[in-house]
């Protein structure tokens, strides 16, 4: 089922890879470490600290900027990401400084897109009013739950009722504004969940992101998993069956999916994720970030220091807190591209993968995929179907093989 077509020869109106980047955009992602507490569930690069110096990360985010901006300057920056971590602990005034420093670095598109997560807690609900003020149009909330049991049980610090009060505050700052569920959880049923997601898009102003609860190794819920605790998370069929709820749900609400976890009303989606998506560029700064650049030589993956104290000493003492710059090949560079486009509804451009991999998708998978109607493929787009993103990492195991 994997047979490959052989390598095309090059052509004169075959996209240019060192231009390929274009056809995502160029963002820029900004990592905040730190949070009030560590969820069981997280695994992302997170922190908690009894005291931070704003100040000294504000200069080593200036420091950083200047450094990528003086590398892709010209550029029109698409997006800024806040994300950690909880941006929501930064004081806007740090906020409006990167912005600012951002601004200096790279000129604006006319509707930039500035996002920042943020935690509904009351203190932190407090704040959105000024980050609007700072440059922030967009806010992106961890709700997760909205009942109480549940957002106990997902270590969350705010109650239901804290996250409705939150979410109204930020509805009144924010033109757009996006929130977080995970579905999936402990004890969890489809009567539940389809109750909770129709009271959730009843707030939603125009973003929703609905993530399978996942249990990842090196957390709190892994180990926890590993030792026979965690009772009560659902089967498979049944965290198939939420999922389907979801897409169905959404859809109705005028809300459809755009990508696998993510569904926006049409003219909403994220920006800055639809960049990652999209494989285009994005600077990345702060401990653990990860980013990709496209520079005279080559496309770059980036990675910066971990360990919060190790990322500001390097920024501080040699002016850069990489701890990687790796040189992407092509074959891996259309690697991602596949893994990423698919997972949109608009799926990916056969010619722009192509021209990144130096072969042709394979033949027999293809149709075999279009027979099982798990894929589509218009003209020179192919795309998952409703039936085929359900499966789709079998999908993209046949089309990278």
């Amino acid at each position: 089922m994997t047979t490959t077509q052989p390598a095309m020869t090059a052509s004169p109106t075959a996209p240019d890879p060192q231009q390929d980047w274009r056809g995502g955009g160029f963002g820029l992602y900004v990592h905040w470490p730190f949070c009030a507490a560590k969820c069981p569930y997280c695994d992302f690069n997170s922190h908690v600290s009894a005291t931070i110096d704003q100040n000294r990360w504000l200069r080593a985010y200036r420091t950083e900027i200047a450094r990528l901006g003086a590398e892709t300057g010209g550029r029109v920056l698409n997006s800024i990401f806040f994300g950690g971590g909880t941006p929501s602990l930064m004081a806007p005034e740090t906020v409006a400084a990167v912005i600012e420093a951002a601004r200096e670095a790279w000129p604006f598109a006319n509707d930039v897109e500035i996002t920042l997560e943020a935690n509904p807690t009351s203190v932190e609900a407090g704040r959105f009013r000024a980050y609007g003020q700072a440059g922030v149009n967009r806010l992106s909330m961890g709700v997760q739950a909205l009942n109480d049991a549940d957002l106990k049980r997902l270590g969350r610090m705010h109650s239901a009722a804290e996250a409705r009060a939150a979410f109204d505050i930020a509805r009144a700052s924010f033109d757009r504004v996006s929130f977080d569920l995970i579905y999936a959880r402990q004890d969890q049923d489809r009567q539940h969940w389809r109750r909770e997601l129709r009271e959730a898009l009843a707030m939603a102003v125009d973003h929703l992101s609905a993530y399978q609860l996942t249990i990842e190794p090196g957390t709190a819920f892994g180990a926890r998993h590993a030792a026979g605790g965690l009772k009560g998370l659902p089967d498979d069929d049944l965290s198939a069956d939420m999922y389907l709820d979801t897409q169905e749900i959404c859809e109705a609400a005028g809300m459809p999916t755009y990508e696998i976890s993510n569904h926006a009303r049409p003219g909403s989606e994220s920006r800055h994720n639809l960049v990652y998506w999209r494989q285009g560029d994005w600077a990345a700064v702060g401990p653990g970030s990860h980013g990709r650049l496209t520079l005279p030589q080559g496309r770059l993956a980036t990675e910066a220091h971990r360990a919060p104290g190790a990322w500001l000493e390097a920024v501080e003492q040699r002016g850069n807190g990489d701890s990687l710059r790796a040189p992407l090949a092509l074959p891996d560079r259309a690697l991602e591209y596949l893994l990423m486009s698919m997972r949109l509804v608009e799926g990916m451009e056969i010619p722009r993968y192509e021209a990144l991999s130096g072969t042709r998708l394979p033949q027999t998978a293809l149709d075999d995929l279009q027979r099982l109607g798990l894929v589509r493929l218009q003209g020179d787009r192919l795309t998952a179907t409703s039936e085929g993103r359900p499966v789709l990492n079998a999908i993209l195991r046949e089309l990278a093989a």
